[in-house]
């Protein structure tokens, strides 16, 4: 980053709540779960020794956190919150709301495994409940991703009246220390400036507005057209203020890509040859390990071979940009750590529905990881080998 402190070390928790301390919202409230706990501890605690001057309110439950942020953001204030699993799932009635009444609020979910059976390990299956709530979902795949996307979600929430939510896999993130940068408050500001909401999209005493009135038959159905087209919309904002961010914050770059291809927009990811023979699609902290097996396989190469390609942003779903990417390709296997039970891998069947008639590729869904089991490099081998082999079903990889 331009003119920003050395590095640190930092539990992948610090890190989200030193930047969340940094950006300044106005409100904040959550309720622990395990692992999003130390986020909301360490922002209480800052709040607690003087150092920072939002307001933090203790809720009895997610619901609760949920409805504050809600209320605090319709005041025309900055909100931000976090949850995990089973919290998330309770706050789904509000999670809704939050969206239709076009609040911009931000929200860590340091992703974790739903009952039953209960599992308080990592896996995607939380998020995916409410992938169709209404929120910009991205996905970080490391500490210093973390970082620069829940400076960017507020920047992208506040301008287009649309909440995100920020995914980190629990405990391989939040508990894992990694180098990571901090941006400072000053050097935020000047990317994120204070919010000021315009008058009439919040509540004021002073120009009365309704938030979250009744619709009938008559007019619901135009409201979720307008929020369907905004957040299909949004694509070109995210992509947008990543370059944005990019102009004050140097960004790690991606994978060195030699003479392999690459991209890095915001909304994926790809390094990897042009023409490659097999890409691996996948989103979050398990990219890491797909890079350490196949960086040394794509060095040098503009053919054959096996391409990454990750994805940063799943809501809006960045279907044009993940099919240029793929459409060369023989096969196409998507590592999933999260299943639609009864159907295929959740970004698996995204990606089967936007490629249907548009590529020759051999799109496999693959389910790794589920309730924290380890993806080691051996799975990804495997799943190398296998990817040419066609099905309909989903792969279950496990030791």
């Amino acid at each position: 980053m331009n003119n920003t402190p050395n590095q640190q070390i930092l539990e992948g928790s610090r890190a989200i709540a030193l930047t969340i301390k940094n950006i300044g919202p106005a409100v904040i409230s959550a309720y622990p779960i395990t692992p999003q706990t130390h986020i909301v501890e360490d922002l209480a605690k800052f709040k607690a020794d003087g150092q920072a001057s939002y307001e933090y309110v203790r809720a009895e439950s997610e619901f609760a956190a949920a409805s504050i942020v809600a209320g605090a953001s319709a005041a025309g204030v900055r909100a931000y919150s976090a949850t995990s699993s089973q919290g998330l799932l309770l706050m789904a009635e509000v999670i809704y709301n939050i969206a239709g009444m076009r609040l911009p609020i931000v929200m860590t979910c340091a992703n974790r495994s739903i009952s039953a059976p209960i599992n308080i390990w990592n896996d995607q299956q939380d998020v995916m409940t409410i992938r169709d709530a209404g929120w910009i979902l991205l996905f970080a795949e490391n500490h210093q991703e973390a970082v620069s996307e829940h400076i960017m979600a507020f920047k992208i929430a506040e301008k287009l009246k649309i909440p995100v939510m920020v995914n980190v896999d629990g405990f391989i993130m939040t508990h894992t220390y990694e180098p990571v940068t901090i941006p400072s408050a000053e050097q935020i500001k000047k990317y994120l400036p204070d919010y000021l909401p315009a008058a009439g999209q919040y509540l004021d005493p002073a120009n009365p507005v309704t938030l979250g009135a009744l619709a009938t038959p008559a007019h619901y159905m135009e409201f979720r057209q307008e929020l369907h087209e905004d957040l299909t919309a949004s694509l070109k904002t995210i992509e947008q203020e990543y370059k944005n961010y990019n102009k004050i914050f140097n960004l790690p770059t991606p994978l060195s890509r030699g003479g392999a291809g690459g991209l890095d927009n915001g909304l994926v990811e790809y390094v990897g040859p042009k023409n490659p023979d097999t890409i691996l699609v996948a989103m979050g902290s398990v990219v890491g390990t797909i890079k350490e097996v196949v960086s040394p396989l794509i060095r040098g190469r503009s053919r054959g071979g096996v391409g990454i390609l990750k994805i940063k942003c799943f809501r809006p779903f960045p279907a044009e940009q993940i099919l240029k990417i793929i459409k060369p390709a023989k096969n196409v296997a998507v590592i999933d750590k999260s299943i639609s039970l009864g159907h295929l891998g959740t970004l698996a069947s995204e990606i089967k529905a936007a490629a249907q008639g548009k590529t020759n590729a051999n799109i496999s869904s693959f389910i790794v990881g589920l309730g924290g089991r380890d993806i080691t490099k051996e799975i990804i081998k495997k799943i190398i080998k296998q990817a040419g082999k066609k099905t309909d079903r989903a792969q279950f990889i496990g030791k």
